[in-house]
């Protein structure tokens, strides 16, 4: 399987098709709960009913417990999850009552640092993944032997947005996709020269995925099927999606 992929917006002749682009989500059920030590991507490999060139999306959540990102913490100890999320932080940039807009050493600006009291026992709380990109790989390599199918993985949480309400499910880390598609250079609909759109599907895929796994249905993995067979490659949010210090305006 190649890691490069054509430039995106130029693909060959006998790639275009009469038929308008659909994609499918399908949540994945038969889970059931996760963990720590769990095998999750053989769990995935057995339950999710993926072909070749599907997009397979899985909540931080179950991939935290797996890989035992549990810790011990009373949830109405307000000073003890204080303490936690500075120690998951490198910087806290907001303070208001009981929240924290902090960067995680991942780079990800987020609430908390992703410390997550949400469908946890009581007791505990769950940390981000040590690295997701290294997550998705792991079960994407699972999959892949054992299903002997090229997919793709997508790790989701859900991140607010800086000037907008509510939440949406983003990509922490991924495999076996891009994270982000460079248009830069291509054309409009018009015709018009693109010069600065790169757009981050890892994001609107887990996005998508979101819709179908919900917050409170126990529902922790979704299939997206039909993206563009140009995406499929070799990705990394590390890498692609969280900004350098040097194109951050807000620093």
């Amino acid at each position: 399987m190649p890691d490069g992929v054509r430039p995106a917006g130029h693909p060959p002749a006998a790639e275009h098709s009469a038929d308008p682009p659909a994609l499918t989500v399908l949540a994945v059920t038969g889970i059931g709960a996760i963990h720590p030590g769990d095998d999750l991507a053989g769990v995935l490999a057995d339950a999710a009913p993926l072909a070749d060139g599907d997009v397979l999306v899985v909540t931080q959540k179950v991939v935290s417990k797996a890989e035992g990102r549990l810790v011990p913490l009373d949830h109405g100890d307000t000073v003890g999850r204080r303490r936690l999320v500075e120690s998951q932080s490198v910087r806290v940039l907001r303070r208001r009552g009981d929240l924290l807009i902090t960067e995680t050493r991942h780079g990800f600006v987020c609430a908390n640092a992703g410390v997550d009291l949400s469908n946890v026992d009581e007791g505990f709380a769950t940390l981000l993944p040590e690295d997701a990109d290294r997550s998705a790989r792991r079960i994407r390599d699972v999959i892949v032997a054992r299903r002997r199918i090229d997919v793709a993985v997508v790790v989701s949480d859900t991140f607010g947005r800086t000037w907008r309400r509510g939440v949406t499910d983003v990509a922490i880390g991924c495999a076996g996709i891009a994270a982000v598609v460079d248009l830069r250079g291509t054309a409009d609909a018009l015709g018009q020269p693109l010069l600065a759109t790169e757009v981050c599907v890892a994001d609107e895929i887990a996005g998508a995925a979101e819709l179908v796994m919900g917050k409170a249905t126990g529902i922790p993995a979704a299939i997206v099927r039909g993206v563009p067979c140009q995406w499929l490659r070799r990705g990394s949010v590390t890498d692609e999606v969280v900004r350098p210090p040097a194109e951050d305006l807000f620093r």
